[in-house]
């Protein structure tokens, strides 16, 4: 290895594996594109390492960038991280990066944050939408909105409620099918889920052996999704009960045979406590979810 390889050139390489060509990278990093070109030669140069060949589909990044790619990545998070505390300091103003479940941060976060905006103008609220855990560790996200408990000591977490779902209909679709009385009744409904295994199906299979993916007429791995078509009629699905409750139009279907409890967070790292900025979010976020478990 060379000198040591600067920001912008690992920039350009992360852009490059992101879009597959030299050309895709500039236009997404705002680079012409011989400049990007010169900085993936720079960085192959300083680390003694090739990192693309070319085929015809494009650049294929070889095993070095592979392996090279987690490390690039955090770098990016700590760049994206020290641009959002650099612009707060001492006053509720810059970037919040906040992460959610696909439900979560749709239906349920934005309102909260309509508010903490209106209350804080010079806030921006990055809204990251994604039923992996971020890390915060290494600042992929501000804060984070959990469904499980977080285990790191470097974590400030506060449990805001339990969030129950359960098995829930369209009013119109049990007009025309009927209403189940008994789990083994659903074997003669459509049955909204998802189109792979998950921990959410293992758990529930627990309590309800036959809810699992060969039973779903309907398969999709968005839980945003599974919400559209229960609202949509097509069957029956699960939702979380606190959500239905805002859709009169959806009913609870076998809730004594089918509830799932899910403990909920919000975390952020520990270093963030004094940032206003974070904190403000931190708290508008965990006062408008209790209210919204109620």
């Amino acid at each position: 290895m060379t000198d040591d390889p600067s920001w912008e050139l690992y920039r350009s390489y992360l852009g490059v594996l992101r879009e597959g060509s030299l050309s895709g990278a500039a236009r997404s990093l705002g680079l012409a594109q011989p400049t990007v070109g010169r900085h993936i030669e720079a960085l192959e140069t300083s680390l003694g390492l090739a990192l693309f060949t070319r085929s015809p589909s494009g650049l294929l990044p070889t095993p070095a960038a592979l392996e090279l790619k987690p490390h690039a990545e955090a770098m990016g998070h700590a760049a994206a991280a020290l641009l959002r505390a650099a612009g707060s300091q001492g006053e509720v103003k810059g970037s919040v990066r906040v992460s959610a479940s696909e439900v979560i941060g749709a239906e349920v976060l934005p309102p909260i944050v309509a508010r903490l905006r209106a209350a804080h103008p010079g806030l921006q609220v990055e809204l990251v939408l994604t039923n992996r855990v971020e890390d915060l560790l290494r600042r992929e996200a501000d804060i984070a909105v959990r469904m499980t408990r977080p285990r790191q000591d470097a974590l400030l977490a506060r449990h805001v409620g339990v969030i129950e779902v359960g098995l829930h209909a369209h009013r119109r679709y049990l007009r025309e099918r009927g209403t189940p009385r008994a789990f083994a009744d659903l074997a003669h409904h459509a049955l909204i889920g998802f189109d792979e295994e998950t921990p959410f199906i293992r758990a529930a299979s627990k309590t309800a052996p036959g809810w699992r993916r060969q039973a779903f007429s309907l398969r999709t791995d968005s839980d945003l999704a599974q919400l559209a078509l229960i609202r949509a009629g097509a069957g029956i699905g699960v939702c979380q009960v606190a959500l239905a409750r805002s859709h009169r139009d959806l009913v609870r279907v076998l809730a004594d045979d089918f509830a799932y409890r899910m403990d909920t967070w919000v975390t952020m790292h520990e270093d963030l406590r004094h940032s206003p900025r974070c904190k403000a979010a931190f708290d508008a976020l965990a006062q408008g979810l209790q209210q919204h478990i109620g």
